[in-house]
């Protein structure tokens, strides 16, 4: 007789040594970058594009994705906590990374990008939205590997119960519904790029990857069990309320990108 539920117990810790830890969401966190990176430059290699430049790109990205996906968590679900004790934003290994954080971080970072290295700023999103949904992919497999992050009460014979954090009863997996949409995402951008390169109008890519990536947010979120205690009794979570806005921006921009003749580069 089958089992209808998987048990997952799973260490986060892959080993430990001169008292430093690697865990899986640490090396998956970095297999993003890394991956992201070789796409980056196949793509700047096809655009006829320095390394350098790819270089300071990626330096850009590393800064506004960590340093809003943190603030992000900080402020959106524990403003309490964090303004009350402003040194534990710094403490970065004691967990708390929000993806509409990164999100925002991302915008900011490349704004300055933009402005520095005079690449418009549409451009620069069509094409490193590509490479942040392949790591949105990493990163929710990371959270699975934390047993963090998952669904509510489920019958389905794919439901997780999560040891480590105290769970007895299945739980939906949401983590891995993420990371397959976000993969499926990334493939659908990528191939989009790569049959019609630099012929697209400036913020086609962005605003598919904005209403797609948003969306599959939006509606998992339905499933998932709230993350701070304030969500409890809402109509919509905190992570539903900050899809909408990157929803419509996308729909925004899917309709400017019909009514602008392409710049040429």
């Amino acid at each position: 007789m089958l089992l209808n539920y998987i048990n997952w117990n799973v260490d986060p810790d892959i080993v430990s040594f001169w008292g430093l830890t690697i865990r899986y969401y640490g090396i998956l966190f970095a297999s993003s970058f890394f991956f992201g990176y070789l796409i980056m430059q196949k793509i700047f290699k096809k655009e006829g594009l320095t390394v350098e430049l790819l270089d300071k790109l990626t330096v850009y990205m590393a800064v506004g994705t960590v340093l809003g996906a943190r603030l992000g968590h900080c402020l959106f679900y524990q403003p309490d906590y964090y303004l009350s004790n402003p040194w534990e934003i710094l403490k970065i290994w004691h967990g708390g990374l929000a993806s509409h954080g990164a999100a925002i971080g991302i915008l900011i970072s490349l704004y300055y990008f933009s402005r520095k290295n005079k690449k418009p700023y549409l451009w620069i999103l069509d094409r490193i939205v590509i490479v942040v949904a392949l790591a949105g992919f990493f990163i929710r497999m990371g959270n699975l590997m934390n047993s963090e992050i998952y669904g509510i009460q489920t019958s389905l014979p794919w439901g997780f119960i999560f040891v480590r954090d105290g769970q007895t009863i299945p739980k939906h997996p949401t983590q891995i519904y993420e990371a397959l949409c976000y993969l499926m995402i990334f493939v659908l951008l990528y191939a989009i790029y790569n049959k019609k390169g630099t012929n697209l109008k400036q913020g086609f890519i962005f605003s598919i990857f904005l209403i797609l990536l948003f969306t599959v947010r939006f509606f998992i979120e339905f499933i998932k069990e709230d993350q701070v205690g304030f969500e409890q009794g809402m109509s919509l979570n905190m992570g539903q309320w900050l899809s909408i806005p990157f929803v419509l921006i996308g729909v925004f921009l899917f309709y400017r990108s019909y009514t602008l003749i392409p710049k040429k580069e």
